[in-house]
């Protein structure tokens, strides 16, 4: 099977792939990112490429399984990402996705916590660090976006991920309260062609 790693970084996630038996192939926008997975990953120079996905061309119905991990946010056209990666996907073919929650109980509480200082800091659509977030997505964002471009969404979580250390005496009750409501950081969404 066949498998592409969209944003691959430094080529962590293509090893992993290619450990599970995939045949790997992968690109990456960041020069720095993709000249270490070269040099200190070993990424093999044919199947990792440099470059975003407006410029990227693969066959049609080429991969089984493409992966959107902790990229999907940073797209400038998340939708016409996704339906690019679709063509190139083959019928039947999985792509995986994460990205940050909109329905994340954190951002919103440290959110308020802004506006109630006075200020218009938010902490979801832009983090303290580069690259910023451009999008953040709900279940919904993806029903819709299945309508239009003809997936189906065939499985989703809602992961907690970490809770800043200024709040470790209410750990338990706010990992509780995410997981009983969906709104933890993380949206991971499986979606078949």
């Amino acid at each position: 099977m066949k498998a592409l790693d969209i944003g691959a970084g430094l080529g962590k996630g293509m090893l992993s792939l290619s450990h599970a038996g995939f045949d790997a192939y992968g690109f990456e926008p960041s020069k720095p990112f993709f000249e270490r997975a070269l040099s200190e990953m070993k990424i093999d120079s044919q199947r990792l490429k440099l470059g975003m996905i407006e410029d990227m061309e693969y066959e049609n119905s080429q991969f089984d399984f493409i992966t959107f991990s902790a990229v999907f946010e940073h797209l400038y056209h998340p939708a016409q990402s996704l339906e690019k990666a679709l063509r190139w996907l083959k019928p039947g073919g999985v792509i995986h996705i994460e990205v940050p929650s909109s329905k994340h109980f954190i951002a919103k509480l440290f959110n308020f916590y802004y506006r109630l200082r006075g200020t218009n800091f938010v902490t979801n659509l832009s983090p303290m660090h580069e690259p910023f977030h451009m999008y953040e997505f709900g279940f919904k964002s993806f029903t819709e976006l299945g309508k239009k471009l003809q997936f189906q969404l065939v499985d989703h979580t809602y992961h907690v991920c970490e809770i800043p250390s200024m709040l470790r005496p209410f750990h338990f009750l706010l990992r509780s309260y995410m997981k009983g409501t969906n709104s933890g950081m993380q949206l991971e969404v499986w979606l078949k062609k």
